[in-house]
């Protein structure tokens, strides 16, 4: 009896830590990582509208204050609106841009407000093997 009582207890508390609301904090994180890939890969895409090349870079970090000016000039670019992609990904834009400046307000901390970060992302380090060694 008490190892049912145990397994019920595991199980009803691994449902409750699942069902568990994401935060605001990695609400934001999770959506501007998709946008991020969302842009790369409309980037490389040989079928899309040539006005593509022409939309301002879209690398976000969302620890960089200038993030919220960088979602605002992409959401206004006026060019591509005929691409359906385009327009999905600014929709994207527009929510995590909501998110920021009304929903998660109070619960994140910008650490930076270096606006050229954003414009030439550093590459995360290549990690080396030790039999590359």
């Amino acid at each position: 009896m008490k190892m049912l009582l145990l397994l019920v207890a595991v199980l009803s508390a691994a449902l409750l830590a699942s069902a568990a609301p994401p935060t605001c904090y990695s609400r934001v994180l999770s959506l501007s990582k998709e946008i991020t890939e969302s842009f790369k890969e409309l980037q490389t895409s040989k079928t899309v509208d040539s006005c593509v090349e022409m939309l301002p870079r879209l690398y976000l970090d969302i620890h960089n204050y200038c993030v919220l000016a960088k979602l605002r000039d992409f959401v206004a670019y006026p060019g591509c609106d005929r691409v359906v992609e385009v327009s999905e990904l600014k929709e994207k834009a527009r929510s995590l841009y909501t998110i920021l400046i009304s929903y998660c307000r109070r619960d994140l901390v910008f650490l930076t407000d270096d606006c050229n970060a954003l414009e030439i992302p550093i590459s995360p380090p290549i990690e080396h093997s030790i039999t590359e060694s």
